[in-house]
């Protein structure tokens, strides 16, 4: 056997092994992707046949209150979750990070909000912000003589709430992320640092943040995408209400989609929140790569 035959055999080698993933991916995620790019063209009439209507799907997207209203939820909720997550799980890390034999069971403690099933948590979370007095956290608030809060039976603190469900579920995953980018942090520089005079402070400043900029990148993507297609915890606590105030893009394209039959307009919104998710991840790699090169 020639070696050019025998290199191109060891070359499908690794593609045999990959086939069957290979297979579930095409069938299950790129089929379905290219089927959803295809009906957000079309009005999806299931027994009349479908009809071809261009744009008018993104139009409606861009000119429809509810989707205007269902954007702005989610870039908020996006933008406050990827901040808060990420402050607290820098936070949680730096208190964690080291080598004491007690360590591992504070992180692994720490780390249980993100292995339970999202639905549980929702559904948890959503009995401890009962609004009345003897609410879990509103018992809790009352011994510092705060008075019951709404939460999200209310417009106003409704999507506060869910920022806080997601930051208290998304910390610890990122707390893990900062310890292992914290355990390649070169220790000699903390002490050359600390020999100059400098403060906690400023090594904090000068010397971990610097060393966590690839952690940072890697983190912020993460976070941002997850906050993007936020689903279970908004279905589950309040379906959007009240008023539409909690109302995300997900769970938009899901009422539209399979709850009132416009699933043309719903592959639309996908579609649009795919993009953006793309674009998204684009822009952040590119910032990170021009930072590295300077």
């Amino acid at each position: 056997m020639s070696s050019r035959a025998r290199r191109r055999r060891f070359d499908l080698v690794p593609w045999l092994f990959l086939a069957p993933a290979l297979i579930l991916f095409l069938y299950f995620k790129f089929i379905p992707m290219a089927q959803g790019l295809k009906m957000s063209f079309f009005e999806v009439r299931t027994y009349l046949g479908d009809r071809w209507v261009g744009m008018d799907n993104y139009r409606q997207i861009v000119t429809d209150d509810r989707f205007t209203n269902a954007i702005k939820n989610t870039v908020l909720l996006a933008a406050a979750t990827t901040v808060g997550s990420m402050a607290l799980g820098l936070l949680l890390a730096l208190l964690v990070e080291g080598k004491a034999r007690h360590l591992w069971f504070v992180r692994t403690a720490a780390f249980i909000p993100v292995v339970t099933t999202l639905a549980v948590v929702a559904e948890v979370w959503r009995i401890m912000y009962y609004p009345g007095a003897d609410g879990p956290v509103n018992s809790i608030l009352a011994w510092f003589f705060i008075g019951p809060q709404h939460y999200i039976d209310h417009e106003d603190t409704a999507l506060l709430s869910l920022v806080g469900v997601n930051i208290w579920r998304g910390a610890p995953y990122d707390m893990m992320i900062f310890v292992a980018g914290l355990a390649g942090v070169d220790r000699s520089l903390y002490e050359q640092a600390a020999v100059d005079g400098a403060a906690t402070w400023r090594r904090f400043l000068h010397v971990t943040v610097p060393a966590l900029r690839p952690v940072f990148a890697i983190l912020f993507t993460l976070a941002a995408i997850r906050g993007l297609r936020v689903f279970t915890e908004v279905f589950t606590m309040t379906n959007g209400g009240p008023n539409g105030s909690t109302e995300v893009l997900m769970t938009l394209i899901y009422k539209l989609g399979l709850q009132q039959g416009y699933l043309g307009v719903a592959a639309a919104g996908s579609i649009v929140l795919f993009v953006a998710t793309v674009i998204l991840t684009i822009i952040v790699r590119g910032l990170y790569r021009k930072d590295a090169r300077a």
